[in-house]
């Protein structure tokens, strides 16, 4: 299973909505992702795929979209 599948599967069973074709859309702004939902798309995404989020380098901004969120997370892979 690949880095996008994966996330996109990851965020449908959080929020109960395939954003797959929307892959541009704000999560937050659509209500669709909060606080608390953003730190068990983390865990989620540290159980899944082994990747590891400091706190310290967090960036709303950086995980407000799907496509935001499979950068990021393969940006992390790399580094790691």
């Amino acid at each position: 299973m690949d880095v996008k599948e994966t996330v996109l599967n990851i965020l449908t069973d959080l929020i109960g909505t395939d954003v797959s074709n929307s892959m541009d859309d704000n999560l937050f702004d659509a209500g669709l992702l909060d606080s608390m939902g953003m730190v068990q798309l983390l865990l989620q995404l540290q159980t899944e795929l082994g990747i590891e989020v400091p706190v310290s380098e967090f960036e709303r901004s950086e995980w407000d979209t799907p496509n935001k969120i499979i950068a990021k997370v393969k940006e992390l892979q790399a580094r790691g």
